[in-house]
């Protein structure tokens, strides 16, 4: 009898052991959606980077282009709010603007747009090829439209942002619109 009552406890113990985390999230928990994440893309810097050069952070991910007249500065000015209010915790975060207009936002145009909201954050460009794969890797979708009677366009694109967790796997999303306490208290709890 006493074989069977040490038996059940462990059993107990194994089977009500610590399971998944609740978040409490403004944004959503994906974190059963599995997202792959990954990225070959080349950074404001010239440097070719992956996601796998930022572990150990937590990585905030943002698709957008410099030319965006209002959510793109929006999001980038409500990141960068965010990053002041984390105070010396920001250094435990990276955020990662990746440009969804290859073609006019080289590394040059990145390299003013993105630090000038924070010098922390980095610019991301590649091939169109690299692009696709990295918005698929998120379940990005973005499409170019031309301006009626001109010569230029727009970019239409999913405007959310992306938390990574330290050991690279993706585990949630945030509204663009959300305010910085939001976003630091969604980030946060990846610390």
């Amino acid at each position: 009898m006493l074989r069977w009552l040490w038996m059940f406890l462990v059993f107990s113990l194994v089977a009500c052991g610590p399971g998944k985390q609740e978040l409490e999230l403004y944004g959503t928990d994906i974190s059963d959606r599995e997202l792959e994440g990954a990225f070959t893309l080349t950074d404001h810097l010239g440097q070719v980077r992956h996601l796998e050069d930022f572990k150990g952070k937590v990585v905030v991910v943002f698709f957008g282009y410099t030319h965006c007249p209002d959510v793109c500065p929006t999001t980038m000015l409500s990141m960068a709010n965010a990053m002041k209010l984390m105070g010396d915790k920001a250094q435990e975060v990276q955020v990662l603007f990746i440009s969804v207009d290859p073609e006019r936002d080289t590394p040059e145009v990145l390299a003013q747009y993105v630090p000038f909201f924070d010098a922390r954050f980095i610019g991301l460009n590649g091939t169109p090829e690299q692009l696709k794969q990295a918005a698929r890797n998120y379940k990005v979708v973005y499409a170019k439209r031309p301006v009626e009677g001109g010569d230029t366009y727009t970019v239409d694109h999913s405007a959310g942002i992306y938390v990574v967790d330290r050991k690279g796997r993706v585990r949630a999303y945030l509204r663009h619109d959300a305010t910085p306490e939001q976003l630091v208290h969604d980030i946060t709890q990846f610390f």
